[in-house]
């Protein structure tokens, strides 16, 4: 139903920047969270940061002030720029789409296939 592409993943030393794009197959109406999740090797999936359909942000500690999510509805695409990064950021970066039925409230969740990212001197 939704198919999501991520890219922008690369090798950044620390300090650095990389955006980060996920498109979209189709326009995401209604009910949804658009967001970045990550995965470290030997750790949880954790949430990076959502947006919302209502526009509302949120952030995982670890990111708040140097990561910030955003959407281009044009495009189709929901982006993720990343400041003053740290080793401790190196992960696969997934995209994900969720969106909630209006009358039954379930969740439908879909992920991109996942991008790398590397910090390292």
């Amino acid at each position: 139903q939704v198919q999501l592409v991520e890219s922008g993943g690369d090798l950044v030393q620390p300090g650095g920047s990389l955006r980060l794009s996920c498109a979209t197959s189709r326009s995401i109406f209604g009910s949804y969270s658009m967001g970045w999740y990550r995965q470290a090797p030997g750790k949880q999936r954790e949430l990076v940061a959502t947006i919302s359909s209502s526009g509302n942000t949120n952030y995982a500690d670890s990111v708040k002030g140097r990561f910030t999510i955003s959407r281009d509805g044009a495009k189709n695409t929901v982006y993720l720029q990343m400041n003053s990064l740290k080793p401790e950021d190196t992960a696969v970066y997934y995209c994900n789409v969720a969106i909630t039925a209006i009358i039954s409230r379930r969740v439908d969740n879909y992920w991109g296939q996942g991008t790398q990212v590397t910090v390292s001197s």
